[in-house]
């Protein structure tokens, strides 16, 4: 039955006296029909439909048997949430593809142990049909956790750990990573440091091994220094290269926020940026283009990433079996280098 938007919304009173029985009863029917005959189950859901109480949350739940929202976990310390604009792009993009479908959207935390402890609780609870999981740095531990609790789940990005069946939504990290190192070089630098990412997690780990094989005979250790993806952690990679003295005239961050760190070093160490050291970055989540000067940087298709990944997730809670899908990245040129 569909619903003058004009209308006040249907009740559980109007359930109730649609279906001949007492609002209690609705009540238990709506909250999983405990102490409830098959015989009133089925007049109070033939009620619902009748009176379009199915727009409701709970109604839906009923006729589905689902909570009607998805998690969104992040496993990372809660200051990278906000230091880093990649989490609120991919919150923004899964919130909209859920709210097309008239579902809603969970955000969790679990960045320490006792978060992530009582956000196995919460999820073991029901009160989500899946998990989008956006760190996977810890989606192996979280998987098995899940699994064993029959809970659907996503990975934006490979898992740090092999996962059978488990849906995931990546980009090449590989041609992305050749593609940057190439860029470079044909601008004339040669000498290209590179600031990874934390080797647990897909984009460090994957950006590394193709900066050292596409770098080949000119490959120095010397210049790989790691970090968190954060600024700060860029800006310190930054300063041990610099105390290294190892010269270089180019650096490959493995997130734009490490180059905006990398380059507030460089600044104060009287270099310029690109005249003494080509910058370039990873991400392209808004922050690049804010810079001075603007960054280069490897652009991720982050709306496409977020509709992609809540896809994959309806399609496992729908029984289907786990598919991964690798999307194609731009090379977005700036002044940085």
């Amino acid at each position: 039955m569909e619903q003058d938007s004009r209308a006040p919304r249907p009740t559980i009173r109007d359930v109730a006296a649609a279906a001949g029985v007492s609002r209690g009863t609705v009540s238990r029917v709506i909250n999983g029909g405990h102490w409830v005959s098959p015989g009133a189950r089925g007049l109070v859901e033939a009620a619902i439909e009748r009176t379009g109480y199915t727009a409701n949350h709970h109604a839906r739940s009923l006729a589905t048997g689902r909570a009607n929202s998805l998690a969104f976990l992040v496993t990372e310390p809660q200051h990278l949430l906000f230091d880093d604009p990649t989490y609120a792009l991919l919150l923004r993009g899964a919130a909209e593809a859920l709210a097309e479908r008239n579902m809603t959207l969970v955000l969790l935390m679990a960045g320490t142990d006792r978060e992530k402890e009582t956000t196995l609780e919460y999820l073991r609870a029901g009160h989500v049909d899946g998990v989008l999981l956006i760190s996977s740095r810890a989606s192996d531990v979280y998987i098995g956790e899940l699994s064993a609790a029959g809970i659907p789940a996503a990975c934006s990005g490979l898992p740090a750990a092999p996962a059978a069946g488990v849906p995931s939504v990546s980009i090449d990290e590989d041609a992305s990573t050749r593609r940057m190192i190439r860029h470079l070089r044909a601008r004339g630098r040669h000498r290209i440091a590179h600031l990874s990412g934390p080797e647990d997690t897909p984009g460090g780990r994957l950006r590394l091994a193709a900066y050292r094989d596409e770098m080949g005979a000119e490959f120095d250790g010397r210049l790989v220094e790691s970090g968190d993806f954060g600024r700060a952690s860029g800006a310190a990679a930054m300063e041990r290269l610099l105390a290294g003295g190892v010269r270089f005239d180019a650096v490959f961050a493995a997130s734009d926020a490490m180059a905006a760190g990398a380059i507030a070093t460089l600044r104060r160490a009287g270099l310029g940026v690109p005249d003494d050291v080509a910058v370039a970055g990873f991400d392209d989540s808004g922050l690049a283009e804010s810079l001075d000067p603007p960054l280069t940087t490897i652009r991720q298709p982050w709306e496409a990433i977020s509709r992609a990944m809540v896809g994959l997730l309806l399609e496992a809670v729908d029984g289907a079996e786990g598919r991964s899908v690798t999307l194609p990245t731009t090379l977005v040129q700036r002044s940085s280098t």
